[in-house]
């Protein structure tokens, strides 16, 4: 069974919620013209073979290429796919439109090149798992089994998993991931005071989540490594330590207290 979304606006506005599915699913995607179609299919055929109702939301920012035309494609297929268009980039950015426009009890976003196959999202909801506020995709913990990967990339996601429990966010194993799991009231509590736009948006989410007092728990995961990530080693490493540091920063400064 799936669900056909509530329109769903340029700036991630919904209307009347008189209907909600299940699951949410958010892909941000810049420009993801070559992988996007094939994850798409792979989503499509896994929500097709479920009993509860679903969404699917892909938020395309900045694309210089055709990700749109890609979506425009399934949506013409598929209702309950939709879009949200950004014209400023930021994985981030894309991540938290998408996560305020779901309408679904449970909020799921993951990486466009799906390096953890789509059935694993199983996983993170009931009956298989429950009693927890966020669920976060490792692939440290044990049960989690990593394909491919070159070791200094992993290496690299170590030393900058060490950076974030000493700085920010202590005890978790892999705040990386990019497949992560929120119920629907615990999303619209946090994404309103996200503020990094980049990389570093796990990180300052799980922080919020941290701060309190939400349960959050690693899946163990399998996880395959795409040779075309977006993410530049070193570059994007040395720009998320910056936004370590912004975090706790914004902390001091009372940027992430409930403003009722």
């Amino acid at each position: 069974m799936i669900h056909s979304p509530i329109p769903v606006g340029s700036q991630g506005e919904t209307g009347a919620e008189n209907t909600r599915p299940f699951l949410s699913i958010i892909i941000p995607a810049h420009n993801e013209e070559q992988r996007l179609p094939e994850s798409l299919d792979r989503i499509v055929a896994f929500l097709e073979g479920q009993d509860y109702e679903a969404e699917v939301i892909v938020v395309e920012n900045a694309s210089q290429d055709n990700t749109a035309g890609v979506i425009e494609g399934f949506m013409a297929r598929y209702p309950f796919i939709s879009m949200i268009r950004e014209e400023q980039p930021g994985k981030g950015l894309a991540v938290k439109l998408g996560m305020l426009a779901a309408q679904g009890e449970y909020l799921f976003f993951c990486d466009a090149d799906l390096s953890m196959p789509i059935e694993e999202v199983a996983k993170f909801l009931p009956p298989v798992l429950e009693d927890y506020d966020v669920a976060i995709a490792s692939r440290e913990i044990e049960g989690a089994r990593r394909y491919g990967e070159p070791a200094y990339r992993h290496l690299m996601g170590r030393v900058f998993n060490f950076l974030v429990r000493l700085l920010t966010v202590p005890g978790f194993q892999d705040t990386q991931c990019g497949f992560k799991c929120f119920r629907r009231a615990v999303a619209r509590d946090i994404f309103p005071y996200q503020t990094i736009e980049g990389w570093g948006f796990d990180v300052e989410v799980l922080f919020i989540a941290h701060k309190r007092g939400y349960r959050v728990v690693e899946v163990p995961i399998n996880w395959y490594y795409m040779a075309n990530s977006r993410v530049s080693p070193i570059k994007d490493t040395l720009t998320m330590l910056g936004e370590l540091l912004k975090v706790r920063l914004n902390d001091w400064r009372g940027m992430y207290a409930r403003v009722d």
